[in-house]
């Protein structure tokens, strides 16, 4: 699927390797997927990053996809130490695109590696600490189901509920693949105890990631589909990231009808918002 399947690029790291992809030539992207998923999550999006320019390196997370699993934890901190060591491996600095808790992720390396990291997108970005809203439980159901089933697929490391729960985070409009790419991607979920990391990140707190947003001082986006069921209002989870960047640092922007997977759902949407983005602010081709 647009090279990002397949073989990749292998990097060792504390503790284990990390499988990545790369095509195109250009400023540096780094795409970095959520939980339960895999590089393959960007088949739509990263060829149009390619024809806009960039060199896209797709990583697999620890424990997902290609890179080993059994590491000892999960935690932004984590993540975002593999994909400054991805970056440096491709001689960075690099743009970092990354969803739900790879967003998290984005964020640690920008404030931590400031000369390492030239942007920022968070797609749907799991970066400031999950707080369960209980009114909105019983007000929303996109958010009541949205949670009991992330509560049984990430948390309880059920294969047939993490499924389900993809099924209601792509609302509407499914990716032409579907039903080919999510049995593959769950085929993968059952080998090799990959649901274990699935677990691991669900279950990690975001601990000290907010705390690195006023610490970014490169341009940051946050990406958020409308209908994305991991927050009681997407809109306002957006907002608040941003609001919480330094002024005049990040914004967000809005993917009407997407759920938590915009970059699959609507790449093209997507795709634009990230390149006017980069190309407002020339990121990375400075030094490209």
């Amino acid at each position: 699927m647009n090279g990002l399947t397949g073989n990749a690029k292998m990097i060792d790291v504390p503790g284990g390797r990390i499988a990545y992809a790369v095509s195109g030539e250009g400023p540096l992207v780094v795409l970095a997927h959520g939980m339960g998923d895999n590089r393959s999550a960007y088949r739509f999006l990263a060829p149009l990053l390619v024809a806009a320019g960039y060199r896209v390196a797709a990583v697999d997370l620890r424990g997902h996809g290609q890179s080993s699993t059994g590491w000892a934890s999960y935690t932004h901190a984590d993540i975002a130490g593999d994909l400054l060591a991805v970056i440096a491996a491709e001689r960075g600095p690099a743009v970092i695109v990354g969803h739900s808790c790879s967003g998290g992720a984005a964020t640690v390396a920008a404030g931590t590696h400031p000369d390492q990291v030239a942007a920022v997108v968070e797609i749907g970005p799991a970066t400031r600490p999950y707080r369960m809203n209980v009114s909105a439980l019983l007000l929303s159901r996109r958010y009541r189901r949205g949670v009991l089933l992330l509560a049984r697929g990430a948390f309880l490391g059920s294969v047939p509920a993490w499924a389900k729960y993809l099924d209601h985070a792509y609302p509407g409009v499914k990716p032409p693949d579907w039903d080919a790419w999510l049995a593959a991607l769950l085929a993968s979920l059952r080998e090799d105890d990959r649901m274990r990391a699935v677990r691991a990140i669900g279950t990690s707190p975001a601990t000290g990631t907010a705390a690195q947003l006023p610490r970014v001082r490169c341009p940051a986006l946050v990406i958020m589909g409308t209908l994305d069921p991991d927050w009681p209002s997407p809109r306002a989870e957006a907002a608040a990231i941003a609001g919480l960047l330094p002024a005049g640092t990040g914004r967000s922007v809005m993917i009407e009808g997407a759920g938590h997977y915009p970059h699959a759902q609507y790449p093209a949407q997507t795709a634009d918002a990230i390149v006017a983005f980069l190309g407002e602010h020339a990121a990375g081709r400075d030094r490209a």
